[in-house]
């Protein structure tokens, strides 16, 4: 089974620059939705018809094949610039559009058995629309059997009444799909190469056509506008909520938590309310995250407590605590039971087991051992303002609070650090340092600015 995923339309209607596919629900372009799905289906090879935004949609997406629809002429016109493509393919294709985010692999994987198991020539997905306004209209024989699709502003008032519309999936028999699409005229009220009118020509020729309808609508939706964006973005999310809950995990408010669809979570995992969890984000099992936390890109261990936590792009290990008011940085990695409190904020580095960083550090470009404990108001001091340089801490070390450490710099095991010093030198194993001036109190000073 190949693939052909229509995602040439300029979407004027959701006012952006940005290409339409291109448009995020939960956490991932439409459009890598639709290509997901195909794969999960069981497709051996997708191909997209770009037009508007072309460069920018090439640039997202590196595993599929790419064909240029330079006129928007119509679906019809959008298969036929494939053809090159399908010259030496038998078989199956599957086609669908760049804009259904919501249907899944499941889904397509059902419908592509019917089409095989009735020797159909094409199968049309349908759904029964609430509001079936703007939709191509599924018209039946007496007998129930496919008989023609409408599209909307061709439709009379009777054919208008009708609730079930085109899905916009179809199956085809590639061989006779092409054939047909040869016959296809545009003398319709758009002016436009209509798919649809494939199955006609098919039916016309004898051929079976089948129409597959779909057990919920919500899954055929397609995305329009931003309002439509954010219904879809809801549905998608609240699916994903009830998948990681069937799954074993807790999310005490789903409707104030938010987390995209590749994301993975370990069982007995708590989600506490106001919580974002996006990307390629993976937790472990029996965390507690948030309330009030955002995780992007992270992989999280087992046994982690963060509360009111922006981490992104790095690695928490197990059993570590962070929180209130944690800022992990991007190619930071957090060792097991590690602690770090409130106002910390932790990038490009890497701390080391059992450290502690209790409140009010800025730790920049650092290699810390393990069983540190820094005191408060701590800082690596990485950027003269051109470079950037790394600081080195060696395990079981003692930093006083308010201390610099100013990079590059090396402080070695067992060393300590006293309150209130600027380290500008290294400093040697189980050695003291301190780097302030003496305490100098002169008598009977008047403050000459009174």
């Amino acid at each position: 089974m190949e693939t052909i995923i229509l995602a040439a339309g300029k979407g004027t209607r959701m006012k952006s620059k940005l290409p339409k596919v291109l448009h995020k629900v939960g956490g991932k372009p439409m459009l890598q939705h639709v290509i997901d799905a195909a794969k999960s289906a069981g497709s051996t090879r997708e191909i997209v018809v770009i037009g508007s935004g072309a460069e920018l949609v090439q640039k997202n997406f590196s595993d599929v094949e790419f064909v240029m629809q330079n006129e928007q002429l119509g679906t019809g016109h959008a298969v036929l610039c494939t053809k090159e493509k399908f010259a030496n393919s038998k078989g199956t294709v599957l086609v669908l559009c760049g804009d259904t985010p919501l249907f899944t692999g499941e889904l397509l994987k059902k419908f592509v058995e019917k089409h095989l198991e009735s020797n159909a020539a094409a199968t049309v997905l349908t759904a029964e629309m609430p509001d079936a306004t703007g939709y191509g209209r599924i018209i039946r024989e007496d007998d129930g059997t496919f008989k023609k699709i409408v599209e909307h502003k061709d439709a009379n008032s009777y054919e208008r009444q009708i609730s079930e519309v085109n899905a916009g999936i179809y199956c085809f028999d590639i061989q006779k799909l092409f054939t047909a699409l040869a016959s296809v005229k545009n003398e319709n009220a758009q002016g436009e190469y209509y798919l649809p009118d494939v199955l006609t020509i098919l039916k016309n020729d004898s051929e079976k056509i089948n129409a597959f309808v779909v057990d919920d609508y919500r899954q055929t939706l397609g995305i329009n506008s931003r309002v439509q964006l954010a219904e879809a973005d809801k549905i998608l999310r609240q699916r994903k909520n009830i998948e990681l809950m069937e799954s074993g995990v807790t999310i005490l408010d789903p409707a104030s938590t938010f987390i995209d669809a590749d994301v993975e979570i370990g069982q007995d995992t708590i989600i506490y309310p106001n919580t974002y969890l996006e990307g390629k984000t993976k937790i472990g099992e029996n965390c507690a995250i948030g309330p009030n936390s955002r995780f992007t890109n992270m992989i999280v261990g087992d046994n982690v407590q963060a509360q009111f936590c922006y981490c992104h792009d790095a690695e928490i290990c197990n059993d570590v605590i962070l929180g209130p008011y944690v800022h992990i940085r991007p190619n930071s990695k957090i060792s097991n039971k590690v602690k770090i409190g409130n106002f910390v904020e932790v990038k490009n580095s890497n701390i080391g087991e059992g450290s502690k960083l209790p409140h009010l550090q800025y730790i920049g470009d650092t290699d810390m051992g393990a069983g540190c404990n820094l005191g408060c108001g701590t800082i690596t001091v990485n950027y003269d303002g051109k470079k950037k340089f790394r600081t080195t801490i060696g395990d079981n070390v003692f930093v006083g609070c308010n201390s610099n450490l100013v990079a590059p710099v090396t402080v070695e095991d067992g060393a300590y650090i006293a309150a209130g010093s600027t380290i500008t030198e290294n400093v040697p194993k189980n050695n003291l340092a301190i780097a302030r001036s003496r305490q100098t109190n002169i008598e009977n000073w008047n403050d000459k600015r009174k």
